[in-house]
């Protein structure tokens, strides 16, 4: 292997021991990665222009080579150990991985183009939530390259309300009216955009066909206050530093109902322990409130930092269990995980939310004005606090009045 290659693991090495990496982790994430160079250097390729597609193919070799040592296959979960080395060596050699995508022909290139535009638009123009934009943009890409690769990239100009029905008709099937009622939103904003900036001759987003939802459809899961608790104590039993990690999750969520993203980007310079209070950063009006420090979220917060929360540079607070130690992503597992621990099983769907629906009915029985919940979930208006109201089912049950009926005769 060449001094360059060489110096590429050592490198390596020296990132995940940074990153807090165990020794073990670290020996066998350079291990794969040394025979992924030596792999290269017989293919000639260089490591700065390796793609996805070539580390598919090694992996396959990798295998191959570990039944001929071993005389058996790979375990299932086998392969995400090589992959992970070989991504954190790219991740190094390239600067980001997986490496930005390069325009092959035409098509791609007006895609490329195209997509670049609409999210410096949905951001500097619409000033979208990340997680908006995220979502947009996916739907945007998918379209244009199943528009292009079907009639090529002069098709936009002529694209018809055919076009956009099959589109549709490929993304409904397996769909739920709510999932498809968000495809055809998505696709709209795309549309708009074609036409606003001249690629497509009329605007056709008003032609695109979705399910007709009515207000306040469908009741959302909730959780009663005995099962808040029971979770809660579930979880502040379990000592270790998952423990105290989730436990003060599931503080934050059952005391403000936040939602999963506004946990994940809670920084350590929002807790003001001395004047008690917490910023919140609401990840969809992109606002901040300042919110009163509760003594159980306080208490919880404070336990994971003093014990279980690892050494790192991060300066969320919630951060992984294992290296590297970033922040987290959703929280939806875990939350699955402690409501099975805790013997709680919602009716319906079980992610961080129920905590959020749960929150409000508990204010909204509670007799505080729609004004303040909306407040503090973090609403920009009452219209969207609404549809808690169907939630409180029990209240409207407490005052039905009994209907009197034809009497009966003998």
């Amino acid at each position: 292997m060449s001094n360059t290659n060489d110096q590429l693991i050592t490198e390596l090495r020296t990132v995940l021991s940074s990153q807090q990496y165990s020794p073990v982790v670290i020996g066998n994430y350079c291990a794969y990665a040394r025979g992924f160079v030596e792999y290269l250097a017989q293919q000639s390729i260089d490591v700065v222009e390796v793609t996805e597609t070539q580390v598919v193919q090694y992996l396959h070799h990798a295998v191959a080579l570990f039944r001929k040592r071993h005389g058996r296959s790979p375990g299932p979960y086998w392969h995400s150990i090589p992959r992970s080395g070989i991504h954190a060596l790219l991740r190094l050699a390239q600067g980001q991985w997986p490496s930005p995508p390069k325009a092959a022909c035409v098509a791609d290139a007006l895609r490329f183009a195209i997509c670049d535009e609409y999210e410096t638009w949905l951001r500097e123009e619409r000033g979208l939530a990340t997680a908006s934009i995220d979502a947009l943009m996916w739907e945007g890409r998918n379209f244009l390259a199943w528009q292009i690769d079907r009639h090529g990239p002069d098709s936009l100009m002529t694209m018809s309300v055919s076009d956009i029905d099959s589109y549709m008709d490929t993304r409904s099937p397996h769909q739920t009216r709510r999932s498809v009622k968000d495809v055809a939103e998505r696709l709209r904003s795309m549309l708009r955009y074609l036409h606003r900036t001249g690629r497509v001759a009329i605007d056709l987003s008003p032609h695109v066909i979705a399910p007709l939802l009515y207000a306040y459809e469908g009741v959302p899961s909730i959780l009663t206050p005995d099962q808040v608790a029971a979770v809660l104590q579930a979880s502040g039993e379990d000592k270790t530093s998952a423990g105290l990690r989730d436990h003060a999750i599931l503080q934050l969520l059952a005391t403000y109902g936040l939602r999963s993203g506004e946990i994940c980007n809670l920084r350590i310079e929002d807790m003001d322990w001395r004047a008690e209070s917490i910023r919140i950063r609401h990840t969809k009006t992109r606002a901040s409130s300042f919110l009163p420090l509760m003594a159980p979220v306080g208490e919880a917060v404070l336990a994971y930092l003093q014990v279980g929360r690892p050494a790192t540079d991060a300066r969320e607070i919630f951060v992984r269990t294992r290296a590297p130690y970033r922040k987290l992503g959703l929280l939806a597992s875990m939350v699955r995980r402690r409501l099975t621990a805790a013997g709680v099983t919602p009716a319906g769907k079980n992610g961080s939310h129920i905590f959020r629906h749960a929150r409000a009915v508990e204010m909204l029985r509670a007799a505080v004005p729609q004004k303040v919940i909306g407040d503090l979930l973090g609403h920009r208006s009452t219209e969207s606090t609404a549809p808690y109201l169907k939630l409180a089912t029990e209240d409207l049950r407490a005052i039905a009045l009994d209907v009197p009926g034809q009497e009966v005769r003998s």
